[in-house]
């Protein structure tokens, strides 16, 4: 009796549209950390993954809550500004932990130009940490700054009700939306200056 071709049943991982196993050898094989960018409507989850023989092991982490617990963050913790801060805040985490390169692992997102996904990859390469990539892919500094989102509160605010119902989140912290330029560089700059103390005291031990 005449069978056909077997049909292999994709691993599970591969049918939830979670890992291209094929991208994810080769990034095994060279024996560099993953950065591994993760997003959800609310949050930017970002980590450094090396490959062991028993299995994945994050060696650094950062999620975009902690913005607003340690820094101050008052804006969306799911848009642009926010997943650059992120991705400082764990490109500092690395170098701190003696990690200095990193090839980016985007899974099965789409790698889209300008995306959340590469304003977090530039914060870790603004950090100072090596991770190979093209400059066209990432978002313009007005959009990683914020100044879109405030231009744009601004067109909105001669509308009170379109304004506080896009906005409402920001308002109830008492942030203007119009100043989130001012606020992502003052946050950055606790993210950096808080890198930099960590730095010395480590340095002072030694």
């Amino acid at each position: 009796m005449a069978t056909g071709p077997r049909y292999r049943v994709p691993f599970r991982r591969r049918r939830e549209g979670k890992t291209n196993y094929r991208t994810r050898r080769a990034l095994v094989l060279s024996r560099v950390p993953r950065l591994v960018v993760r997003l959800s409507l609310k949050h930017t989850r970002i980590q450094i993954i090396e490959a062991e023989a028993i299995g994945d092991k994050v060696v650094i982490s950062a999620h975009s809550r902690e913005l607003a617990k340690k820094y101050g963050w008052l804006s969306n913790c799911g848009n642009v500004p926010s997943a650059y801060l992120t991705g400082l805040l764990c490109g500092y985490k690395a170098l701190a932990n003696g990690v200095e390169k990193a090839f980016l692992d985007v899974g099965l997102h789409i790698p889209s130009k300008g995306t959340r996904i590469f304003a977090a990859l530039k914060g870790v390469v603004d950090a100072g940490v090596e991770v190979p990539h093209s400059e066209d892919i990432i978002p313009a500094e007005n959009i990683i700054n914020g100044n879109q989102i405030a231009d744009y509160a601004t067109q909105l605010s001669s509308d009170s009700e379109v304004y506080k119902q896009k906005f409402s989140k920001i308002l109830e912290k008492g942030a203007r939306p119009e100043d989130l330029p001012e606020h992502f560089a003052v946050v950055k700059g606790k993210i950096t200056s808080s890198f930099e103390k960590n730095v010395k005291g480590k340095k002072e031990e030694t």
